[in-house]
């Protein structure tokens, strides 16, 4: 924990100083273009009145995934400081550069989210993640990071995370997205370097880059405010026990498969998100453009469409459809 987080249980974020029961809507100082205009990370702060946990919320680390943007603006405006345990730090767009191009990388084509825990004297990059370790992660001991899909795929509303960890997955059931993913940890992620500093941290994936999906912002903006409920930051709300998803058991996956492209040619798609499907279920076919010598698509193993690609012109090898892979159990059937 660093000294953002003060021995007399004060809150400091960019030595703006918060207090009890306040919402400061603050800008961290990210760069200087090479015009001279100033690059800066909006972030709002939330302190609660009684103490409690610390949660951080992030989106745009890649800068194209504008969904979890909304999210946050949505989280915020439910929230009242004043009836809040504990803090929240917001970071609404983490990737400023690649936000204003409506990019997933920073101006020198590096990841962000292959970046961290970064450095202060370093690339763009590093300089970048290390800010956000610093200010953001560091006073919180749990974060939630937004994602969507990208080069023109969306996702299935899901939580990525590590969920051979006990506390790990309490957090994520009580997210309530339709589908757990058992994910590994991976370098220069803001997941691997959280969580190496003792958070507990979800990746939440949900919708399209550039695009605005109700239906994925809505699953994420209850699940934010179920786990907040959870982890007795905020009252007990009644209406999200049954999760977002509409179910009490989503399913959980340890493994992901891509079905990739046999050919090159134009996709026609059957495969729908959320769909369980059996290995060998044919999820699309691939023709050429006279609509002649078709190939099926067919699913590699059992389990859930978690991601798909909305673009139907592919080449062979392209992935096209993302499968949670489930072995059922005898007698059952994964079929809806």
């Amino acid at each position: 924990m660093s000294d953002l987080l003060n021995g007399a249980g004060g809150l400091v974020v960019g030595q703006v100083p918060v207090s009890a029961g306040e919402r400061r809507d603050l800008e961290l100082p990210v760069a200087r273009l090479p015009s001279g205009t100033r690059m800066t990370m909006p972030v709002t702060a939330l302190r609660g009145i009684e103490d409690g946990p610390g949660l951080w919320l992030t989106a745009a680390i890649h800068g194209d995934e504008i969904g979890g943007t909304e999210v946050i603006r949505r989280v915020l405006a439910r929230l009242d400081p004043r009836a809040l345990r504990g803090h929240i730090l917001a970071a609404p767009i983490v990737n400023v550069h690649g936000f204003a191009e409506g990019s997933r990388y920073l101006p020198d084509r590096r990841d962000l989210n292959r970046s961290f825990p970064g450095s202060a004297r370093g690339s763009l990059a590093a300089r970048l993640a290390h800010l956000v370790i610093e200010n953001i992660v560091a006073p919180c001991s749990y974060g939630i990071d937004l994602h969507t899909g990208s080069d023109d795929r969306s996702n299935l509303p899901q939580i990525r995370a590590d969920l051979d960890d006990p506390e790990t997955l309490e957090l994520a059931t009580a997210f309530g997205a339709a589908a757990m993913i058992h994910a590994r940890l991976r370098d220069g992620s803001l997941r691997e370097a959280a969580c190496r500093r003792g958070s507990t941290v979800l990746l939440y994936e949900g919708g399209e880059a550039l695009r605005f999906d109700e239906a994925t912002i809505d699953v994420a903006v209850e699940g934010i405010m179920r786990t907040l409920s959870y982890l007795d930051m905020i009252d007990h709300i009644a209406a999200l026990d049954s999760g977002g998803n509409g179910t009490d058991t989503p399913l959980i996956a340890r493994t992901t498969s891509w079905v990739r492209a046999p050919v090159s040619g134009l996709l026609r798609s059957r495969g729908e998100l959320g769909e369980r499907v059996v290995k060998g279920a044919v999820l699309g076919t691939v023709g050429d453009a006279l609509g002649a010598d078709e190939r099926p698509v067919r699913s590699r193993s059992n389990g859930m469409v978690i991601g798909r690609a909305e673009n139907p012109v592919v080449h062979r090898g392209d992935a096209l459809f993302n499968i949670a892979v489930v072995e059922p159990q005898a007698g059952a059937s994964l079929e809806t």
